[in-house]
């Protein structure tokens, strides 16, 4: 599409969670670190919660890298959609750990093999952690019989972690009287914060760098500020917006990306509530720009 036009090997502002495009910004930073300081002290529940699109699967997915390196210490498990059942989610547990069980167990067999699993790793010395993303979608009973789930211990040590990325609805989920012994189980918390004008002009350049672009910043003054005051500083907005203000560029035949291009992306993104301007034209001139951009990507490979 735009890559050659701008010089990149690949495109910048995927809305997949890429590590390879993790930027060590403070917020990440800090919630990165206070994670492996906590895993490594063997630490009960931990809670990271951010807005939406605030990059929290994108560090769920680098802590989890990282452990998976050092598979001599650690056993990671990972269940994305926690929309399930208790049981539904004590055989997801069992399928991360690898244990081969029937889906129509009793629960009784279920939780013996998965202690079992759990014992086995122990005595290897090996440390297992949980890792569950959008947490705030798990049904009550499903949170609760998780907690119920961690008193699984030997006389020293608890035989695995758990980790919650969520939303800040899981917070109001916790409030709950009735989830009140799991709120105290969470030895540790953070919460995952916007980026500011700064870190959104760090956000841009890091991820052009990383998809190989190498020149003049792409991006003038005027179309960061509008970038940063209508992302509201969430890096998948920024995603967003910066993909199809490209898209605009390149179908102009322009080398920068000006406001124009940036007011164009914003008002063809539903959600995204962008500064006044004359709203009509503005659509309009934005998807005739990418249906063109589409036409020359799609018609340039079929003649090849």
């Amino acid at each position: 599409m735009y890559l050659q036009h701008f010089g990149l090997r690949e495109l910048p502002f995927s809305l997949t969670p890429n590590t390879h495009f993790f930027l060590n910004m403070a917020s990440y930073h800090k919630a990165y670190n206070m994670l492996m300081v906590s895993l490594a002290n063997a630490e009960g529940f931990i809670k990271i919660v951010g807005e939406v699109g605030t990059g929290k699967t994108m560090l769920c997915r680098k802590v989890l890298n990282t452990l998976e390196e050092d598979k001599e210490n650690y056993v990671t498990a990972y269940i994305p959609n926690p929309v399930l059942s208790p049981k539904g989610l004590f055989l997801a547990f069992a399928e991360e750990l690898n244990i081969e069980i029937d889906q129509d167990v009793g629960h009784h067999r279920l939780l013996k093999a998965i202690t079992e699993k759990l014992v086995e790793f122990s005595a290897d010395n090996k440390q297992v952690v949980l890792f569950i993303d959008e947490a705030h979608a798990m049904p009550e009973q499903t949170l609760e019989a998780l907690r119920l789930l961690t008193n699984i211990e030997t006389e020293q040590v608890k035989l695995f972690q758990v980790v919650l990325f969520a939303q800040p609805e899981l917070d109001v989920l916790l409030s709950q009287p009735s989830l009140r012994q799991l709120r105290q189980r969470i030895t540790f918390s953070f919460e995952i914060e916007a980026l500011d004008r700064d870190g959104v002009e760090r956000y841009i350049v890091h991820r052009l760098a990383t998809a190989g672009y190498n020149g003049p910043f792409l991006f003038s003054k005027r179309a960061l500020d509008f970038l940063f005051r209508t992302s509201e500083g969430i890096p998948r907005i920024i995603n967003i917006l910066c993909h199809k203000a490209l898209m605009v560029a390149f179908g102009k035949g322009e080398r920068t990306v000006q406001i124009d291009h940036v007011k164009s992306a914003a008002y063809d993104t539903e959600g995204v509530t962008a500064p006044s301007m004359n709203y009509m034209p503005a659509l309009l001139a934005v998807g005739g720009l990418l249906i063109g951009a589409a036409l020359v990507f799609y018609l340039g490979r079929f003649y090849l």
